[in-house]
């Protein structure tokens, strides 16, 4: 008899095994093109940024991490060009991973930026899926609409040319 439920175990994990690998990693909404999804960035010092009220801006949301290399390699970079680009509409959201043991950390870390920032809480968010691995960021243009998706760049980093070739063309376009 045991021999028999352990094999029906073993035939019921193997099953869920198969479906979870068929599901994808990062579910989520996002289609180029497209409406970006609404998210909010509640920021350190307790304001709330809603992506929907930035209409005629270009917004990066961008998600990282105080532990993350990567993240602290890109985002002095992306702090530059969102101060010098201020002036064209480009607004930067930057959602930190870390919790809340972490806030020295965070905030040290958002007193050297020049985009507001704030804890995401949840890796879940609703129509970007699992924040799973960073840096990672998303492009909307002025119209609201996804113009980058990160989960589909090959090397989803900021650097200056990737800059140059995704966000300002979307600055220089006329409102």
């Amino acid at each position: 008899m045991f021999e028999r439920i352990n094999r029906y175990v073993q035939c019921m994990a193997a099953a869920i095994a198969l479906i979870a690998a068929s599901l994808p990693l990062h579910a989520n909404d996002l289609v180029v093109g497209k409406p970006a999804p609404p998210i909010t960035l509640s920021t350190l010092d307790g304001k709330h940024i809603a992506l929907g009220d930035l209409r005629g801006k270009v917004v990066i949301l961008t998600f990282w991490a105080t532990w993350c290399g990567p993240c602290q390699q890109e985002l002095p970079l992306l702090s530059q060009y969102a101060r010098e680009h201020a002036k064209d509409g480009l607004v930067v959201l930057g959602f930190s991973l870390d919790d809340a043991d972490n806030m020295q950390q965070v905030h040290a870390a958002a007193d050297r930026l020049s985009f507001p920032v704030g804890l995401l809480g949840d890796p879940h968010v609703a129509g970007y899926g699992r924040i799973w691995h960073l840096p990672v960021s998303f492009t909307v243009d002025r119209h609201g609409l996804l113009v980058d998706n990160g989960w589909k760049d090959q090397d989803p980093t900021w650097t200056q040319a990737r800059l140059d070739s995704v966000v300002t063309p979307l600055l220089k376009a006329s409102h």
